[in-house]
Protein backbone atom coordinates (compact mmCIF):
# COMPACT_ATOMS: atom_id res chain seq x y z
CA UNK A 1 0.00 0.00 0.00
CA UNK A 2 1.41 3.15 -1.06
CA UNK A 3 1.28 6.34 1.89
CA UNK A 4 -0.03 9.10 1.26
CA UNK A 5 2.98 11.04 0.74
CA UNK A 6 3.54 8.66 -2.06
CA UNK A 7 0.08 8.39 -3.58
CA UNK A 8 -0.08 8.40 -7.52
CA UNK A 9 -2.35 11.62 -6.71
CA UNK A 10 0.11 13.39 -4.72
CA UNK A 11 3.03 12.16 -7.42
CA UNK A 12 0.99 13.87 -10.45
CA UNK A 13 0.26 16.80 -8.60
CA UNK A 14 4.09 17.63 -8.20
CA UNK A 15 4.85 16.74 -11.31
CA UNK A 16 1.98 19.23 -12.66
CA UNK A 17 3.44 21.73 -9.75
CA UNK A 18 6.77 21.22 -11.30
CA UNK A 19 5.91 21.55 -15.19
CA UNK A 20 3.91 24.83 -14.63
CA UNK A 21 6.60 26.29 -12.56
CA UNK A 22 9.32 25.00 -15.54
CA UNK A 23 6.63 26.33 -18.57
CA UNK A 24 7.09 29.71 -16.21
CA UNK A 25 10.11 30.56 -16.24
CA UNK A 26 11.69 32.78 -18.77
CA UNK A 27 10.86 37.00 -18.71
CA UNK A 28 12.04 36.89 -15.04
CA UNK A 29 15.19 35.24 -15.56
CA UNK A 30 15.99 36.47 -18.75
CA UNK A 31 15.17 39.92 -17.79
CA UNK A 32 17.10 40.40 -14.64
CA UNK A 33 19.96 38.72 -15.82
CA UNK A 34 20.06 40.75 -18.96
CA UNK A 35 20.86 43.39 -16.48
CA UNK A 36 24.61 42.15 -16.84
CA UNK A 37 24.88 43.43 -20.32
CA UNK A 38 28.26 44.68 -21.95
CA UNK A 39 27.35 48.23 -19.55
CA UNK A 40 26.60 46.13 -16.34
CA UNK A 41 30.27 44.62 -16.70
CA UNK A 42 31.93 47.82 -17.16
CA UNK A 43 30.13 49.11 -14.31
CA UNK A 44 30.84 46.27 -11.80
CA UNK A 45 34.23 46.45 -12.58
CA UNK A 46 34.91 49.80 -12.34
CA UNK A 47 33.00 50.07 -8.98
CA UNK A 48 35.20 46.24 -7.98
CA UNK A 49 38.31 48.16 -9.46
CA UNK A 50 37.53 51.89 -7.67
CA UNK A 51 36.19 50.76 -4.63
CA UNK A 52 37.38 47.62 -4.08
CA UNK A 53 34.63 45.72 -1.68
CA UNK A 54 32.75 48.94 -0.30
CA UNK A 55 29.85 48.93 -2.46
CA UNK A 56 28.63 45.31 -2.15
CA UNK A 57 25.71 46.27 0.57
CA UNK A 58 24.51 48.60 -1.54
CA UNK A 59 23.96 45.33 -3.79
CA UNK A 60 22.80 43.61 -1.87
CA UNK A 61 19.84 45.68 -1.00
CA UNK A 62 19.02 46.78 -4.86
CA UNK A 63 18.63 43.27 -5.22
CA UNK A 64 15.40 43.57 -2.89
CA UNK A 65 14.30 46.33 -5.00
CA UNK A 66 14.72 44.74 -8.34
CA UNK A 67 12.56 41.73 -6.85
CA UNK A 68 9.46 44.00 -5.93
CA UNK A 69 10.19 45.94 -9.26
CA UNK A 70 10.13 42.76 -11.34
CA UNK A 71 7.56 40.99 -9.52
CA UNK A 72 5.21 44.15 -10.00
CA UNK A 73 5.80 44.23 -13.70
CA UNK A 74 4.87 40.35 -14.00
CA UNK A 75 2.02 41.20 -11.97
CA UNK A 76 0.47 43.60 -13.95
CA UNK A 77 1.54 42.37 -17.31
CA UNK A 78 -0.27 38.74 -15.37
CA UNK A 79 -3.29 40.50 -14.75
CA UNK A 80 -4.07 42.87 -17.66
CA UNK A 81 -2.96 41.14 -20.13
CA UNK A 82 -1.07 44.22 -21.23
CA UNK A 83 2.69 45.58 -21.61
CA UNK A 84 4.11 48.47 -19.49
CA UNK A 85 4.19 51.18 -22.08
CA UNK A 86 0.28 50.06 -22.67
CA UNK A 87 -1.18 50.34 -19.25
CA UNK A 88 0.65 53.70 -19.40
CA UNK A 89 -0.83 55.19 -22.42
CA UNK A 90 -4.33 53.79 -21.72
CA UNK A 91 -4.32 55.09 -17.30
CA UNK A 92 -1.83 58.74 -18.23
CA UNK A 93 -2.46 59.39 -21.83
CA UNK A 94 -0.52 59.70 -24.77
CA UNK A 95 1.81 62.58 -23.75
CA UNK A 96 2.76 60.79 -20.53
CA UNK A 97 3.55 57.68 -22.42
CA UNK A 98 5.35 59.58 -25.67
CA UNK A 99 7.74 61.71 -22.59
CA UNK A 100 8.72 58.61 -20.94
CA UNK A 101 9.73 56.80 -24.52
CA UNK A 102 11.36 59.35 -25.41
CA UNK A 103 13.74 59.17 -22.84
CA UNK A 104 13.94 55.74 -22.69
CA UNK A 105 14.64 55.23 -26.59
CA UNK A 106 18.10 58.07 -25.65
CA UNK A 107 19.25 55.90 -23.02
CA UNK A 108 18.40 52.65 -24.73
CA UNK A 109 20.10 53.58 -28.14
CA UNK A 110 23.29 54.16 -26.07
CA UNK A 111 23.12 51.14 -23.78
CA UNK A 112 22.50 49.30 -27.57
CA UNK A 113 25.66 50.62 -28.05
CA UNK A 114 27.34 49.29 -25.61
CA UNK A 115 26.36 45.90 -25.92
CA UNK A 116 28.22 45.97 -29.52
CA UNK A 117 31.27 47.67 -28.33
CA UNK A 118 30.96 44.45 -25.96
CA UNK A 119 30.76 42.36 -28.38
CA UNK A 120 33.86 43.90 -30.01
CA UNK A 121 36.26 44.06 -27.01
CA UNK A 122 35.47 40.42 -26.32
CA UNK A 123 36.02 39.12 -29.63
CA UNK A 124 39.76 40.81 -29.36
CA UNK A 125 40.28 39.86 -26.73
CA UNK A 126 39.46 36.30 -27.12
CA UNK A 127 40.58 36.26 -31.12
CA UNK A 128 43.88 38.90 -31.53
CA UNK A 129 43.48 38.89 -35.35
CA UNK A 130 43.50 42.95 -36.91
CA UNK A 131 40.28 44.03 -37.84
CA UNK A 132 38.30 41.06 -36.46
CA UNK A 133 35.62 43.77 -35.49
CA UNK A 134 34.95 44.67 -38.88
CA UNK A 135 34.09 41.28 -39.90
CA UNK A 136 32.53 39.34 -36.55
CA UNK A 137 30.43 42.70 -35.08
CA UNK A 138 28.21 43.10 -38.89
CA UNK A 139 27.50 39.33 -39.11
CA UNK A 140 26.27 38.92 -35.37
CA UNK A 141 24.24 41.90 -36.07
CA UNK A 142 22.59 40.48 -38.59
CA UNK A 143 22.50 36.56 -36.93
CA UNK A 144 20.61 38.41 -33.96
CA UNK A 145 18.30 40.51 -36.02
CA UNK A 146 17.38 37.34 -37.80
CA UNK A 147 16.85 35.63 -34.52
CA UNK A 148 14.07 38.11 -33.46
CA UNK A 149 12.56 38.61 -37.17
CA UNK A 150 12.15 34.92 -37.90
CA UNK A 151 12.23 33.15 -34.01
CA UNK A 152 8.98 32.20 -32.15
CA UNK A 153 9.05 33.70 -28.69
CA UNK A 154 9.31 30.14 -27.27
CA UNK A 155 12.67 29.85 -29.53
CA UNK A 156 14.17 32.69 -28.57
CA UNK A 157 13.10 32.29 -24.77
CA UNK A 158 15.03 28.72 -25.55
CA UNK A 159 17.96 29.97 -26.44
CA UNK A 160 18.25 32.64 -24.16
CA UNK A 161 17.69 30.36 -21.02
CA UNK A 162 21.09 28.59 -22.43
CA UNK A 163 22.86 31.22 -22.64
CA UNK A 164 22.28 32.54 -18.93
CA UNK A 165 23.72 29.50 -17.50
CA UNK A 166 27.37 30.67 -19.40
CA UNK A 167 27.38 34.12 -16.52
CA UNK A 168 28.59 31.30 -14.29
CA UNK A 169 32.00 32.21 -15.94
CA UNK A 170 32.25 34.99 -13.52
CA UNK A 171 31.79 32.90 -10.45
CA UNK A 172 34.43 30.54 -11.12
CA UNK A 173 36.69 33.76 -12.20
CA UNK A 174 35.82 35.22 -8.44
CA UNK A 175 36.59 31.77 -6.88
CA UNK A 176 40.15 32.07 -8.96
CA UNK A 177 41.07 35.69 -7.51
CA UNK A 178 41.09 34.40 -4.26
CA UNK A 179 38.96 37.32 -1.98
CA UNK A 180 39.77 37.79 1.32
CA UNK A 181 36.08 36.30 2.12
CA UNK A 182 36.14 37.52 5.83
CA UNK A 183 36.32 41.76 4.53
CA UNK A 184 33.60 40.66 1.70
CA UNK A 185 31.43 39.17 4.36
CA UNK A 186 32.07 42.55 6.26
CA UNK A 187 31.60 44.60 3.20
CA UNK A 188 28.36 42.91 2.98
CA UNK A 189 27.45 44.07 6.89
CA UNK A 190 28.77 47.26 7.04
CA UNK A 191 26.90 50.49 5.00
CA UNK A 192 29.99 52.67 3.74
CA UNK A 193 29.61 56.43 2.12
CA UNK A 194 32.76 58.20 1.92
CA UNK A 195 31.60 62.08 2.16
CA UNK A 196 31.88 64.28 -0.63
CA UNK A 197 33.23 61.55 -2.95
CA UNK A 198 31.60 62.49 -6.51
CA UNK A 199 32.95 59.09 -7.86
CA UNK A 200 31.09 57.29 -5.23
CA UNK A 201 27.61 58.85 -6.01
CA UNK A 202 28.22 58.70 -9.79
CA UNK A 203 28.73 54.52 -9.18
CA UNK A 204 25.92 53.93 -6.82
CA UNK A 205 23.66 55.86 -9.33
CA UNK A 206 25.20 53.90 -12.02
CA UNK A 207 25.39 50.86 -10.05
CA UNK A 208 21.16 51.04 -9.15
CA UNK A 209 20.36 52.21 -12.91
CA UNK A 210 22.14 48.76 -13.86
CA UNK A 211 20.67 46.46 -11.86
CA UNK A 212 17.50 48.23 -12.66
CA UNK A 213 17.03 49.34 -15.46
CA UNK A 214 13.92 50.74 -16.82
CA UNK A 215 14.41 48.74 -20.22
CA UNK A 216 13.75 45.49 -18.03
CA UNK A 217 10.37 46.67 -16.36
CA UNK A 218 9.28 47.47 -20.07
CA UNK A 219 10.71 44.19 -21.16
CA UNK A 220 9.39 41.72 -18.52
CA UNK A 221 5.74 42.43 -18.33
CA UNK A 222 6.03 42.86 -22.49
CA UNK A 223 7.57 39.11 -23.13
CA UNK A 224 5.15 38.01 -19.74
CA UNK A 225 2.23 38.96 -22.37
CA UNK A 226 3.72 37.78 -25.15
CA UNK A 227 4.19 34.43 -23.56
CA UNK A 228 0.29 34.13 -23.07
CA UNK A 229 0.68 33.78 -19.02
CA UNK A 230 -2.17 34.83 -16.90
CA UNK A 231 -2.68 35.42 -13.66
CA UNK A 232 -3.13 31.56 -12.99
CA UNK A 233 0.67 31.58 -13.30
CA UNK A 234 1.53 33.83 -10.60
CA UNK A 235 2.43 31.90 -8.22
CA UNK A 236 4.99 30.11 -10.99
CA UNK A 237 6.06 33.81 -12.36
CA UNK A 238 6.70 35.02 -8.61
CA UNK A 239 9.39 32.17 -8.32
CA UNK A 240 10.56 33.47 -11.65
CA UNK A 241 11.67 36.60 -10.58
CA UNK A 242 12.72 35.83 -7.18
CA UNK A 243 15.12 32.63 -8.78
CA UNK A 244 16.30 35.39 -11.57
CA UNK A 245 16.80 37.97 -9.32
CA UNK A 246 19.10 36.63 -7.04
CA UNK A 247 21.01 34.71 -9.85
CA UNK A 248 21.50 38.21 -11.83
CA UNK A 249 22.45 40.20 -8.87
CA UNK A 250 25.25 36.87 -7.78
CA UNK A 251 26.86 37.37 -10.80
CA UNK A 252 27.10 40.69 -10.11
CA UNK A 253 28.45 40.54 -7.06
CA UNK A 254 31.14 37.56 -8.63
CA UNK A 255 32.12 40.47 -10.98
CA UNK A 256 32.53 43.41 -8.40
CA UNK A 257 34.27 41.07 -6.38
CA UNK A 258 37.06 39.05 -9.17
CA UNK A 259 37.58 42.82 -10.09
CA UNK A 260 38.70 44.12 -6.18
CA UNK A 261 40.44 41.34 -5.38
CA UNK A 262 42.82 41.50 -8.08
CA UNK A 263 42.58 45.26 -9.67
CA UNK A 264 41.82 46.91 -6.54
CA UNK A 265 44.25 45.20 -4.36
CA UNK A 266 46.84 45.70 -6.87
CA UNK A 267 46.10 49.57 -6.93
CA UNK A 268 45.19 49.23 -10.81
CA UNK A 269 42.42 50.75 -10.68
CA UNK A 270 41.92 53.33 -13.59
CA UNK A 271 39.27 50.67 -15.17
CA UNK A 272 37.91 53.00 -18.86
CA UNK A 273 36.97 49.56 -20.62
CA UNK A 274 35.88 46.66 -20.20
CA UNK A 275 38.90 45.27 -22.27
CA UNK A 276 41.08 47.29 -19.25
CA UNK A 277 39.33 45.27 -16.84
CA UNK A 278 39.64 41.56 -18.89
CA UNK A 279 43.81 42.42 -19.62
CA UNK A 280 44.21 43.80 -16.23
CA UNK A 281 43.40 40.46 -14.75
CA UNK A 282 46.21 38.82 -16.69
CA UNK A 283 49.13 40.11 -14.29
CA UNK A 284 47.75 40.00 -10.71
CA UNK A 285 45.28 37.04 -11.45
CA UNK A 286 45.58 34.17 -14.22
CA UNK A 287 45.44 33.97 -18.09
CA UNK A 288 42.38 31.47 -17.21
CA UNK A 289 40.74 34.66 -15.65
CA UNK A 290 41.36 36.94 -18.36
CA UNK A 291 39.45 34.18 -20.66
CA UNK A 292 37.08 33.26 -18.29
CA UNK A 293 36.21 37.35 -18.44
CA UNK A 294 36.11 37.81 -22.25
CA UNK A 295 33.70 34.94 -22.74
CA UNK A 296 31.44 36.31 -19.82
CA UNK A 297 31.91 39.83 -21.62
CA UNK A 298 30.93 38.25 -25.36
CA UNK A 299 27.90 36.28 -24.04
CA UNK A 300 27.12 39.20 -21.86
CA UNK A 301 27.16 41.74 -24.51
CA UNK A 302 25.07 38.90 -26.68
CA UNK A 303 22.14 38.61 -25.12
CA UNK A 304 21.89 42.91 -24.14
CA UNK A 305 21.83 43.24 -27.66
CA UNK A 306 18.88 41.92 -28.75
CA UNK A 307 16.88 42.24 -25.66
CA UNK A 308 17.78 45.64 -24.91
CA UNK A 309 16.43 47.09 -28.63
CA UNK A 310 13.59 44.36 -28.28
CA UNK A 311 12.53 45.85 -24.73
CA UNK A 312 12.60 49.77 -26.84
CA UNK A 313 10.43 47.97 -29.77
CA UNK A 314 7.78 46.57 -27.36
CA UNK A 315 7.65 50.11 -25.26
CA UNK A 316 7.43 52.24 -28.54
CA UNK A 317 5.00 50.44 -30.02
CA UNK A 318 2.79 50.00 -26.91
CA UNK A 319 2.99 53.48 -26.15
CA UNK A 320 1.64 54.85 -29.73
CA UNK A 321 -0.91 51.50 -29.57
CA UNK A 322 0.66 49.49 -32.71
CA UNK A 323 1.59 46.15 -33.35
CA UNK A 324 4.31 44.17 -31.40
CA UNK A 325 5.32 40.87 -30.75
CA UNK A 326 7.93 38.19 -31.46
CA UNK A 327 7.53 35.96 -35.11
CA UNK A 328 5.44 38.53 -36.48
CA UNK A 329 5.97 39.40 -40.00
CA UNK A 330 7.34 43.36 -41.45
CA UNK A 331 3.72 43.66 -42.93
CA UNK A 332 2.05 42.51 -39.31
CA UNK A 333 4.22 44.64 -37.08
CA UNK A 334 5.98 47.15 -38.83
CA UNK A 335 7.37 50.04 -36.06
CA UNK A 336 8.06 46.85 -34.05
CA UNK A 337 10.55 45.48 -36.41
CA UNK A 338 11.65 48.69 -37.72
CA UNK A 339 12.58 50.24 -34.02
CA UNK A 340 14.86 47.11 -33.26
CA UNK A 341 16.15 47.42 -36.45
CA UNK A 342 17.21 51.11 -36.32
CA UNK A 343 18.78 50.24 -32.57
CA UNK A 344 21.02 47.46 -34.16
CA UNK A 345 22.30 49.26 -37.37
CA UNK A 346 23.07 52.50 -35.47
CA UNK A 347 24.91 49.97 -32.56
CA UNK A 348 27.01 48.28 -35.47
CA UNK A 349 27.78 51.29 -37.42
CA UNK A 350 28.63 53.26 -34.73
CA UNK A 351 30.83 50.48 -32.95
CA UNK A 352 32.91 49.92 -36.60
CA UNK A 353 33.19 53.90 -36.95
CA UNK A 354 34.46 55.38 -33.26
CA UNK A 355 37.09 54.03 -31.55
CA UNK A 356 36.34 51.89 -28.42
CA UNK A 357 38.18 54.93 -26.03
CA UNK A 358 35.49 57.36 -27.19
CA UNK A 359 33.05 55.39 -26.54
CA UNK A 360 33.55 54.99 -22.54
CA UNK A 361 31.32 58.33 -21.64
CA UNK A 362 28.63 57.26 -23.68
CA UNK A 363 28.28 53.85 -21.82
CA UNK A 364 28.88 55.18 -18.76
CA UNK A 365 26.44 57.88 -19.39
CA UNK A 366 24.23 55.61 -20.68
CA UNK A 367 24.05 53.41 -17.19
CA UNK A 368 23.30 57.07 -15.42
CA UNK A 369 20.63 57.82 -17.51
CA UNK A 370 19.31 54.83 -16.77
CA UNK A 371 18.87 55.52 -13.07
CA UNK A 372 17.88 58.88 -13.32
CA UNK A 373 15.06 57.74 -15.56
CA UNK A 374 14.32 55.04 -13.16
CA UNK A 375 12.76 56.92 -10.19
CA UNK A 376 9.88 58.12 -13.27
CA UNK A 377 9.11 55.18 -14.21
CA UNK A 378 8.48 53.00 -10.76
CA UNK A 379 6.24 56.24 -9.59
CA UNK A 380 4.19 55.21 -12.62
CA UNK A 381 4.39 51.60 -12.06
CA UNK A 382 3.11 52.49 -8.45
CA UNK A 383 0.79 54.39 -9.77
CA UNK A 384 -0.78 52.03 -11.96
CA UNK A 385 -0.54 48.59 -9.37
CA UNK A 386 -2.29 50.39 -6.68
CA UNK A 387 -5.40 51.25 -9.07
CA UNK A 388 -7.61 49.26 -8.18
CA UNK A 389 -9.74 49.85 -11.59
CA UNK A 390 -6.34 48.36 -13.28
CA UNK A 391 -5.31 45.28 -11.13
CA UNK A 392 -8.87 44.39 -9.24
CA UNK A 393 -7.31 42.33 -5.84
CA UNK A 394 -3.84 41.98 -7.47
CA UNK A 395 -3.02 45.76 -5.89
CA UNK A 396 0.00 46.09 -3.78
CA UNK A 397 0.30 45.14 -0.26
CA UNK A 398 2.04 47.66 2.19
CA UNK A 399 5.48 46.19 2.51
CA UNK A 400 5.57 46.38 -1.62
CA UNK A 401 4.47 49.70 -1.82
CA UNK A 402 7.38 50.85 1.19
CA UNK A 403 10.35 49.25 -0.70
CA UNK A 404 9.25 50.43 -4.14
CA UNK A 405 9.05 53.71 -2.31
CA UNK A 406 11.99 53.62 -0.27
CA UNK A 407 13.90 52.98 -4.15
CA UNK A 408 12.72 55.78 -5.69
CA UNK A 409 13.41 58.03 -3.10
CA UNK A 410 17.21 56.48 -2.76
CA UNK A 411 17.85 57.17 -6.35
CA UNK A 412 15.98 60.28 -6.65
CA UNK A 413 18.36 61.48 -3.55
CA UNK A 414 21.89 60.19 -5.35
CA UNK A 415 20.52 61.91 -9.02
CA UNK A 416 20.14 65.38 -7.27
CA UNK A 417 22.99 64.76 -5.67
CA UNK A 418 25.12 63.88 -8.66
CA UNK A 419 23.80 67.10 -10.02
CA UNK A 420 25.57 69.04 -6.96
CA UNK A 421 28.41 67.24 -7.48
CA UNK A 422 29.01 68.69 -11.03
CA UNK A 423 28.20 72.08 -10.38
CA UNK A 424 30.19 72.31 -7.63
Amino acid sequence: MPTQSQSPGGVVRRRSHLWMLLSAIGPGLIAAAAGNEAGGVLTYSQIGASHGYGMLWLLVLTTVSLVVAQEMGTRMGLVTGKGLADLIREQFGVRVAVFAMVILLIANLFTTLSEFAGIAASLELLIPVPGIRYVAVPLLGILLWLLVLRGSYRRVEKIFLALCAVYLVYVVAAVMAKPDWGLVTRSILTVHIPHGDQQYVSHAIALIGTTIAPWMQFYVQSTVRDKGLTKEHYVYEKWDVFIGSIASNAISFFIVVACAATLWVAGNRNITSVRDAAEALKPVASSSSYVLFAIGLFNASAVGAVIVPLSTAYAVTEAIGSESGLGRKIREAPLFIGVFTTLIVFAVVVTLLVPENRLLGVITGAQILNGLLLPTILVLMLLLINRRSVMGDYVNKFGTNLVALITIAAVAILSIMSVIYTFI
